[in-house]
């Protein structure tokens, strides 16, 4: 087998903000596999063919990827972010498992890209300085239930939350939930930061707190960033958004 695959994030928009390695394997490619939007984001080359697919797709989209490796492809499986967080490496790796033995032995690797919550924390100033965790508020994968567990184990353990895939078309009242949730444990006055298309040029960025957080602020493009109670702002000039910050050492 002289094919390989790379499962590769590309970061969150800006072209600056995407590794030498990730462009290097996007130009050897043969295949570009991936949801639409971001497959649009890889530069077309001359004779690379290019497989758009819908973004529920993932586990048939990963097989195809494989199947195109055994035979012998250059296949490059992209997603927008860092490929293993909430994205397409999950995914080949449990098809891997569920397929045939022959899969195990391909030449397989995760390249690192920027994920959303590290593209809008360097904005913000340093949100994730102590300690912090990603949740998604999609339930597709999981029942509601869980996310709310979750949720109410990070705040109460003092976590700085991010939180992915806020709120959609098909999902307009999770983050609403997950705020009402939320103000139970945090004090109203925690930041909440709404980070939307980071790096790309529509990047919109607004700094509230969680008593006055609105879910319609948020889309599908946006990282929605909960501090701790122990998280800080530092106020800069007139107009300016504070700086927003982690404290490095905690106290329990």
């Amino acid at each position: 087998m002289t094919g390989w695959l790379r499962v590769i994030g590309l970061g969150p928009g800006a072209a600056g903000l995407r590794t030498p390695e990730a462009e290097a394997a996007l130009a050897e490619a043969t295949d570009i596999l991936g949801y639409g939007p971001y497959v649009g984001r890889v530069k077309a080359r001359p004779g690379q063919r290019r497989h758009e697919t819908d973004n529920r797709q993932e586990l048939d989209r990963a097989r195809h990827a494989l199947f195109l490796a055994e035979e012998g492809a250059r296949v490059a499986v992209v997603s927008s972010g860092d490929a293993g967080v909430f994205a397409m490496a999950s995914a080949i790796f449990e098809a891997v498992e569920a397929g045939p033995a022959e899969w195990r032995a391909l030449d397989i690797a995760v390249l690192p890209g920027i994920s959303a919550m590290f593209a809008a924390a360097a904005r913000l100033g340093a949100p994730l300085g102590h300690d912090f965790c990603a949740i998604s508020l999609s339930d597709n994968l999981k029942p509601w239930d869980v996310v709310e567990q979750r949720l109410a184990a990070a705040a109460g353990a003092g976590f700085v939350i991010a939180l992915y895939n806020p709120i959609s078309k098909a999902r307009p009242w999770q983050l609403g939930r997950a705020f009402e949730l939320l103000k139970k444990i945090l004090p109203g006055t925690a930041p909440v930061a709404f980070a939307t298309a980071v790096s790309r040029p529509e990047e919109k960025l607004v700094l509230t707190t969680l008593a006055e957080a609105d879910p319609d602020s948020a889309d599908m493009r946006t990282l929605v960033l909960v501090g701790s109670a122990a998280s800080r702002l530092i106020a800069r000039g007139a107009g300016e958004r504070p700086w927003l910050y982690a404290p490095r050492s905690a106290r329990s």
